[in-house]
């Protein structure tokens, strides 16, 4: 067996999890071993300090989707006789696309062009794409699936810090601190290497206080367990606010000197008693009360939310009512203390950081600011008055399909199965006059394509992507794909082509690096002080890592306090050290916010926030709450790991997960049948009983097509601020199908 192993990153969520990846032999005829080309196994890297060589199913197996049988090798062209999708040859497939995207714009306009990305996608590929959208087809209309992920709260992060990075402090962080709320979020199964840090948590000594309608794997190895109607997450901040003014816990001194808008905040907070939230969320006063002891009487404490309370229509108030109360009783811009969001896609950070967002440009800035229109059009080599304005949100943009938008080119998602109200998507996407998507297999999305475009997936290609920390990793290319097969940035560089820009979209992924390091130098997510050589050598660098000159542009390193050095370098290294520079290189930024925060005067802005119900509430015709999330065995839409027969063998299908006393009224048992019912639609899928589950409330898996797909049901109900579907609360019926 060659022994030789390439270092990289798992490609699911965003952990990154480190790994290796090893080359295999196989057995050829009379049992002679013989390499396989291109078969790799997973190796453990015990060093790399997110995962500590800790892998869950999905990452061991992970290389099997590299497999030729599992995935694309060949482009598809819908045969418009038989409308079919048959093989074809890459320049053909290439020319097609081109061809009917120009016709598109120079019938209907720019605009009548739209691009959705993916929140998988690398830094190189995001950031490319966003060029491509606005540069070659001048089209505002782009937008990703991250914005299905966090982007409630990226809007409250940046509201009230100035600045938005899923984690503002290191994973590491999170044992040594004295109290964590974890809301909505269910890392067991979502990301379970990660479950270890709230284990050690609590062998430190350490309170772990859950909050999740369902008893969840996670919920079970909690100090606390609070569970909420679905969509009462706010109420339930703000009473814990509240309790925190009535006893005592403020930090006034902190409120002062880095806050402010706290008037605002407390008054909201105080029309919010606890017997008042008892009545709206169903958790009792006392475990509110006993929630706030646990948070307020630890020294350091931390609040953490997911996808729970940020997909709803109120996600942006209700991370920032969760971000007053860190703020309040001073648990924000300390060691070991502050709000954060547990990002999900494996690049939901870097991909909006860089482009692919509606409304931002690399290095996380605003497309309507005439200064950063300015900067990044001067590394593209344009005049600034050229670039589109901002566009519309992913789901808004798939809502337009068939209508404004007439022609799409689609990479890196599968909104068929992912998007809210999805059966609507699916024939939104059905009425475009045509439709190319760039994919690593054939998804339900990537069947409706007029083509389809085989590419590179993690393994076969280098580039980089930012973890939930805020940590920029290098994924290396450890195999060559399968013959017919390209990179997403050889798909962009042969359409621009063909569209009139020769030069300006290379496919080498590292200078596609180097120009996005340009293009975000001085923004707020600056990479420009980041290398491949950089991640490679130090485990990846946290953002924001300016380029520095002799005048410290951006800011002077963090330093160690007991060396005087900065942070990373050991007091006997020389600082200059490998990169022949003086001053050294800036280190990176672990930890946010420790001297001042990101807004203008440094100081933290509260959010004036109150409650208000779901978008949907049940009545007497849906009388029962929907939630959705994930299993620990397939991930997302599935469209990876549902072809892999070990996760399949975990997780066949869809289930309706329900209470014994709901399933009494229904006349069910587990293993029967049930047909959930929306206002949008009707999904079927068998029943699973579960004491861990509110009475009110069933939750599905949204991992599956077909008559099991849980988002035929949800909400497109849009949170105004961060234009987050409420994919975790609407109302239905449930009954034997």
């Amino acid at each position: 067996m060659n022994a030789t192993t390439t270092d990289t990153h798992c490609p699911y969520c965003a952990l990154q999890c480190g790994m290796a990846l090893r080359p295999t032999v196989g057995a050829g005829s009379g049992g002679a071993p013989t390499p396989v080309a291109e078969v790799v196994e997973v190796v453990e890297r015990p060093a790399f300090p997110v995962n500590r060589g800790a892998l869950c199913g999905k990452g061991r197996t992970a290389p099997d989707v590299l497999s030729p049988s599992a995935r694309l090798t060949t482009p598809l062209l819908r045969d418009p006789a038989t409308g079919r999708l048959e093989p074809a040859g890459w320049e053909e497939a290439l020319d097609r696309v081109a061809a009917r995207l120009a016709g598109t714009r120079a019938a209907h306009g720019p605009d009548a062009v739209g691009v959705f990305g993916g929140g998988g996608l690398t830094n190189e590929k995001a950031y490319a794409l966003g060029k491509f959208a606005r540069l070659v087809l001048g089209t505002s209309q782009i937008d990703y699936n991250g914005r299905f992920c966090m982007s409630s709260a990226a809007a409250a992060g940046t509201k009230a810090f100035g600045l938005d990075r899923g984690l503002p402090f290191p994973l590491a962080d999170i044992p040594r601190t004295g109290c964590v709320v974890l809301v909505g979020s269910n890392p067991a199964e979502t990301m379970p290497p990660a479950l270890r840090y709230f284990t050690e948590l609590r062998e430190n000594g350490g309170k772990l206080i859950v909050v999740d309608p369902r008893r969840t794997r996670t919920a079970e190895q909690a100090d606390l367990h609070l569970a909420p109607r679905p969509g009462t997450d706010l109420a339930l901040a703000l009473g814990m606010l509240h309790l925190v003014v009535a006893e005592g816990h403020v930090d006034q001194d902190f409120v002062d000197a880095r806050t402010s808008g706290w008037a605002e905040a407390r008054s909201a907070a105080m029309a919010h008693w606890p017997e008042l939230v008892e009545r709206v969320t169903g958790v009792p006063v006392p475990e509110l009360r006993e929630a706030v002891r646990l948070f307020c009487g630890a020294e350091h404490s931390m609040v953490l939310t997911a996808r729970g309370p940020e997909q709803q229509s109120k996600g942006t108030d209700t991370v920032g009512a969760w971000i007053n109360l860190c703020l309040a009783t001073g648990r924000a811009g300390r060691p070991l203390s502050g709000y954060g969001c547990l990002t999900g896609q494996g690049n939901g950070q870097g991909g909006r950081e860089h482009g692919q967002k509606a409304d931002q440009l690399p290095g996380y800035r605003k497309l309507d600011d005439p200064a950063a229109r300015a900067h990044v059009a001067g590394v593209w080599g344009v005049d600034p008055d050229t670039l589109p304005g901002p566009g519309r949100s992913a789901y808004e943009l798939l809502d337009a399909l068939g209508g404004d938008v007439r022609s799409l080119l689609l990479m890196g998602s599968n909104p068929v199965v992912s998007a809210p109200r999805a059966t609507h998507v699916e024939g939104r996407l059905r009425s475009l006059d045509f439709l190319a998507v760039c994919d690593v297999v054939l998804s339900e999305t990537a069947r409706l394509a007029d083509v389809v475009l085989p590419v590179t997936q993690w393994a076969e290609e280098t580039g980089t992507t930012t973890n939930l920390e805020g940590r920029v990793l290098l994924r290396r290319k450890a195999v060559d794909p399968p013959r017919g097969v390209r990179s997403d940035l050889a798909v962009l560089h042969g359409l621009a082509e063909r569209l009139g820009w020769e030069k300006g979209f290379p496919a080498d992924p590292e200078e596609v690096f180097d120009e996005l390091r340009r293009a975000s130098a001085g923004g707020v997510a600056d990479y420009s002080g980041i290398t491949y050589r950089r991640i490679a050598e130090e485990d990846g660098v946290f953002w924001p890592c300016p380029e520095l000159d002799g005048d410290q542009v951006g800011g002077a390193p963090e330093v160690d306090g007991e060396s005087g050095v900065p942070e990373g370098w050991a007091a006997d290294e020389d600082p200059a050290n490998d990169y022949g520079a003086s001053p050294p290189p800036h280190p990176g930024t672990p930890r946010l916010f420790l001297d001042r925060f990101a807004t203008p005067d440094g100081r933290a802005r509260f959010a004036p926030v109150t409650h208000r119900p779901a978008a949907e509430e049940p009545d007497d015709e849906y009388p029962v709450y929907l939630t959705t999330g994930r299993v620990l065995s397939q991930y997302q839409s599935g469209a990876q790991t549902r072809r892999v027969a070990e996760l399949n063998a975990a997780a066949p299908g869809p289930f309706v997960e329900l209470h014994p006393r709901l399933a009494e009224r229904l006349g069910a048992a587990d293993g029967d049948r049930l047909a959930v019912v929306s206002r949008r639609g009707r999904a079927v899928a068998p029943a699973r009983l579960s004491t861990g589950i509110r009475a009110d409330t069933v939750f599905m898996p949204f991992h599956w097509p077909g008559e099991g797909n849980a988002n035929a049901l949800t909400n497109p109900a849009l949170d105004p601020t961060s234009r987050m579907p409420e994919f975790k609360v609407c109302a239905v019926r449930v009954e034997l199908a």
